[in-house]
């Protein structure tokens, strides 16, 4: 089941992002405070957050938001599954829920940016696999020999 976060999610969240080994202490912070905006300011509308929940216990959970200064852009902030459940799914069943709250909203575009760093091949593989396009590729971005890359899906006409 997908639903949107509750706070009582917030532990189980912060768990399942201290589970991925490619996240460092900064990559946590920013998530969390997002999941402390989406659960703090209950009226804000920058970011969506939505959790996979199956029998009482969270498995991950995506965070979108519209893309300042544009019409019908969304960013997918985050995509994060409890790194002892992946495999099962859970990831494209989220990223599927993200899909379709994005043409809800009448949404053109879903970005997602990632790091090309080796240890994201698998996320980046993802993608692809899940028919998003690489847009750009921006090289020495957060850091020295780590690119960022950009992948998009289009939804009109579809």
């Amino acid at each position: 089941m997908i639903r949107k976060i509750k706070p009582s999610d917030r532990q189980a969240l912060e768990n399942i992002l201290n589970s991925i080994a490619q996240f460092n202490k900064n990559d946590i912070d920013v998530a969390l405070e997002l999941i402390d905006i989406a659960i703090n300011i209950p009226g804000q509308t920058d970011y969506h957050l939505f959790v996979y929940e199956e029998d009482g216990v969270v498995y991950g959970y995506h965070c979108i938001g519209k893309r300042p200064i544009t019409d019908a852009v969304y960013d997918l902030y985050w995509i994060v599954v409890d790194a002892n459940t992946a495999r099962k799914g859970v990831g494209s069943v989220l990223l599927k829920h993200a899909e379709e709250f994005v043409k809800q909203q009448n949404g053109r575009w879903l970005l997602a940016e990632t790091s090309s760093k080796e240890s994201y091949d698998k996320t980046r593989r993802f993608y692809l696999k899940n028919e998003y396009s690489i847009l750009a590729e921006i090289k020495d971005f957060y850091s020295l020999g780590e690119a960022l890359v950009i992948y998009g899906k289009y939804f009109l006409n579809k």
